[in-house]
C-alpha cells in the first residue's frame, strides 16, 4: 500500500507536514512499516482543496485534523 503526500507549496501551507508526521505515528504504532509505504511528492495537481493525498493513487484532500479518520476508514479497512 503506498501513502503519498503533496509538499508543494500550497499543501505545506496547508499543513502537508503535520499530516505526514501523524501518518508515520500512525504507521508506526500499528506496525505496518513493511506493509504501508508513505512518501512525498510535490504538487498533485488539487490544490484548490486540502492536502492533496493519494492511497494507491486514489486522490484525497486531507487536513491534519482529518488524518486519523482517512488512516482508520481507508489505510487499516483495507489491509
Amino acid at each position: 500500500m503506498r501513502i503519498t503526500v503533496c509538499v508543494g507549496s500550497s499543501c505545506h501551507m496547508k499543513g502537508s507536514y503535520q499530516i505526514i508526521e501523524h501518518l508515520k505515528t500512525m504507521i508506526a504504532q500499528k506496525n505496518l512499516e513493511g506493509k504501508v509505504d508513505l512518501g512525498g511528492t510535490f504538487c498533485l495537481g488539487n490544490c484548490q482543496d486540502e492536502v492533496c493525498v493519494t492511497l494507491n493513487e486514489k486522490t484525497f484532500s486531507l487536513t491534519p485534523e482529518t488524518t486519523k479518520d482517512f488512516f482508520e476508514t481507508e489505510v487499516l479497512a483495507k489491509l
